[in-house]
């Protein structure tokens, strides 16, 4: 298929690689020009323009930071809206239902969401996971885009805001998750237990889920290089937050935990990795840590 993927960030890119390997046509488009040298090198077009990009694509896909971006990029007066024609829009980006719901109604239907679990490294081998939502009639078509990106889909039916739901609540149990391994580390560590005996310890017990084990280094001694930072917790933590008390459901332990990747943000980490919010703990003496 002709695919057009805007949005260079490490997602964005992992997405455009899959995509090239599959067969797939790929025209690409950043803000910030020069982002896309490895994908250009695996033979993706870099366009100067949302329009040149989308000219002639079949399928579009957003890879954004967040719902101004995805709007902004999407509907603004230079957007895709404005030069998609008969394509697809597809929204990769974690953004709030509500967004996906307008952006269903800006492109007439014709818009599949597809929010991603997994980071960049599990979307450039195919092992991400895939949360679509849509109408049958839109997401059933694009399987030739599903196949080449991964195998393991959801499908979180015709209404394109509940898969956004299901992502943010899926990312809300991380950084929920990465918050608590967080104390418990710094905890262990101020009583005396090594890091090895941590490491063998909760790599091992079944209390830590696969996906905070994948942060358990960089939690206990890392340098927090990573893709998904804190300033991104914080956000996606606040969005589900907010989905879940436009239902009525207030969220008193999402409040903590959002309140905790922003104060890491605010401390100097905002760019790091998630795993970065254990230094808040590091950072402080006496009963207040």
């Amino acid at each position: 298929m002709r695919t057009a993927v805007l949005g260079m960030g490490r997602m964005g890119q992992a997405v455009a690689l899959r995509l090239r390997a599959g067969g797939h046509g790929v025209g690409v488009w950043n803000r910030t020009p020069g982002r896309a040298g490895a994908v250009v090198a695996a033979g993706a077009h870099e366009a100067r323009s949302i329009a040149e990009a989308v000219h002639g694509a079949e399928v579009v896909l957003l890879s954004l930071t967040d719902d101004d971006a995805v709007r902004e990029v999407a509907t603004g007066p230079e957007g895709v809206r404005a030069a998609i024609g008969g394509a697809v829009l597809v929204d990769t980006s974690t953004v709030s239902p509500t967004t996906s719901r307008d952006m269903a109604a800006a492109f007439a239907g014709r818009m599949a969401a597809a929010p991603i679990l997994g980071g960049p490294q599990a979307v450039a081998d195919g092992a991400a996971t895939y949360l679509l939502g849509g109408p049958r009639e839109v997401v059933d078509p694009l399987e030739p885009l599903w196949s080449a990106l991964s195998s393991a889909r959801r499908y979180c039916g015709p209404e394109p805001g509940n898969a956004a739901s299901v992502k943010l609540l899926c990312n809300y149990l991380l950084m929920a998750g990465v918050a608590v391994l967080s104390e418990v580390v710094a905890a262990g560590q101020a009583v005396g237990l090594g890091d090895t005996f941590l490491r063998d310890l909760l790599s091992q017990v079944p209390l830590v889920a696969p996906a905070l084990k994948n942060r358990l280094d960089d939690v206990l001694a890392g340098d927090h290089r990573g893709w998904f930072t804190t300033s991104l917790g914080a956000k996606d933590v606040r969005l589900a937050a907010e989905m879940a008390g436009s239902a009525g459901v207030r969220l008193p332990l999402a409040e903590l935990v959002r309140q905790r990747y922003e104060e890491a943000a605010g401390a100097g980490w905002g760019d790091a990795d998630v795993g970065a919010v254990v230094e808040l703990l590091r950072s402080r003496v006496g009963p207040e840590v």
